[in-house]
C-alpha cells in the first residue's frame, strides 16, 4: 500500500509544481473590478494575464497599487490600466490629442469625449509630465519629472473621466506590474484589438 501511494504522490507533486510555476510565472486569470477601463473592459469581466510579455505602449496591464496610490481604497489592491509612456518617454496632452515623444497617439479605442474632456479631467486642456508631476498627489521622489523614469510606466484608464491613474498618483514601478491583460477569443474582435493588440497601432 505504501509503495502504491508513493507511486501516485510523486506525479501529483510534479504536476502541482508545474501548475504553481505556470500560474505564478507564465499565465493566470484576473477579475475586473470597476469601470475605469470601459468600454473595452467591463466590471466583473474575467480576463487572462500574461506574466512573460515584454511591456509596450498600448498594452493593458494589471499591477499591485499598494505603494503606488497613496489613496488606495480597502479591497482595491490591483489596478488595470493602459500603458501610455515607457521609460524615457515624454507624455503631453493638448486639446483632445495625446502625444508621446512628440508623436500623435492613436486613441480610436476610446470615444472622442474621453479623448477630450475625459482626458483633460482635473488638469485642463493642456498638460505634460512636468505639470502633472508637480501635483501634490505624486510621491516626492517623482516630482518635477519631464520623462518617464527607468523601470517605470505612465498609465491611463480608458474611461478617462473617472479613471484614477498616473495623472493623479504618478508612475507605476515595473516591480509592481503583475502582467499584461489578454481578453479571450470569445470577446468581440474590436475588444480584442483594443486590448490585446493596440500596441501595434499605438501611433496615428
Amino acid at each position: 500500500m505504501k509503495k502504491f501511494l508513493t507511486g501516485y504522490m510523486i506525479p501529483i507533486a510534479f504536476w502541482l509544481t508545474v501548475i504553481f510555476f505556470f500560474v505564478h510565472y507564465v499565465f493566470t486569470t484576473a477579475h475586473i473590478y470597476g469601470d475605469s477601463m470601459q468600454p473595452n473592459l467591463l466590471n466583473q469581466q474575467w480576463v487572462g494575464v500574461s506574466r512573460i510579455t515584454q511591456l509596450k505602449r498600448g498594452d493593458v496591464i494589471i499591477f499591485d497599487a499598494r505603494g503606488e496610490d497613496a489613496h488606495l481604497q480597502p479591497g482595491e489592491d490591483d489596478y488595470v490600466k493602459r500603458i501610455i509612456g515607457v521609460p524615457g518617454d515624454t507624455v503631453a496632452y493638448q486639446d483632445g490629442q495625446l502625444f508621446v515623444d512628440g508623436r500623435l497617439v492613436n486613441q480610436d479605442y476610446i470615444s472622442p469625449a474621453e479623448q477630450g474632456a475625459g482626458t483633460a479631467a482635473s488638469f485642463g486642456n493642456s498638460w505634460s509630465l512636468a505639470t502633472l508631476s508637480a501635483n501634490q498627489g505624486w510621491p516626492a521622489t517623482e516630482r518635477n519629472q519631464t520623462v518617464v523614469p527607468a523601470n517605470a510606466y505612465f498609465v491611463l484608464g480608458d474611461h478617462r473621466s473617472i479613471s484614477n491613474d498616473s495623472r493623479y498618483f504618478g508612475f507605476v514601478d515595473r516591480s509592481h506590474i503583475l502582467g499584461q491583460i489578454i481578453v479571450p477569443f470569445w470577446y468581440s474582435q474590436q475588444v480584442r484589438d483594443n486590448v490585446n493588440f493596440e500596441s501595434r497601432d499605438f501611433f496615428s
